[in-house]
């Protein structure tokens, strides 16, 4: 037994410390607290994906505008050779602004999965952000057209159960089943975490 007051050891059956004379009392003995059970909380910055919409229609669109530029040329210089060369590549190079819009439009638009939620991100100048908590999150299923399917890509539409009762869909994604699968995972992990508690 050691002294409070000065730190000299005493014998376990000494009342006063056998150096300073100040009372002893005994040590505290160490107990453990019993067990806590760790609460996993979802992370809310912990991305399980972050993709953004295909650019596999708009890579065809530009493959189509480029032969619809040397079509409008070779009509210009065939069947209107008065029109000056120029004047006809102009027109021919201003339909690759068609593709490019869309383009520029799909690359604004981003899709993040979280642990806790999913984010739209959409705009250039003005930046809108859309979350839903994933525990409000009531279905997930993947539509794909024919189109789609061939290019392996397609729709997630999430079924929100807020007040609003809205769709959100993450359009033209790649690998939508794979990126399905993976939000549906997460939500039965929260589903079964809110259970737990």
């Amino acid at each position: 037994m050691h002294c409070g007051k000065c730190g000299t050891p005493n014998t376990l059956d000494s009342y006063f410390c056998k150096k300073c004379g100040s009372p002893l009392e005994p040590e505290d003995e160490t107990r453990l607290a019993p067990g806590k059970r760790l609460e996993v909380v979802p992370d809310e910055d912990k991305r399980l994906f972050s993709v953004n919409p295909t650019l596999k229609f708009v890579m065809a669109g530009y493959l189509l505008t480029v032969v619809s530029a040397f079509l409008v040329v070779a009509f210009f210089s065939v069947l209107l050779p008065s029109v000056s060369s120029l004047i006809a590549v102009i027109a021919g190079l201003a339909l690759l602004l068609v593709p490019a819009y869309f383009h520029l439009k799909k690359k604004l638009v981003r899709y993040t999965l979280t642990e806790a939620k999913l984010e739209i991100d959409e705009g250039l100048i003005s930046r809108t952000t859309t979350s839903v908590p994933l525990r409000r999150v009531q279905d997930v299923t993947v539509r794909t057209s024919i189109p789609q399917r061939l290019l392996g890509f397609g729709d997630i539409i999430v079924d929100n159960a807020g007040t609003d009762g809205q769709q959100v869909i993450l359009k033209d994604i790649d690998s939508p089943r794979r990126h399905a699968d993976i939000m549906m995972k997460q939500i039965r992990r929260i589903e079964r975490h809110s259970a737990d508690i």
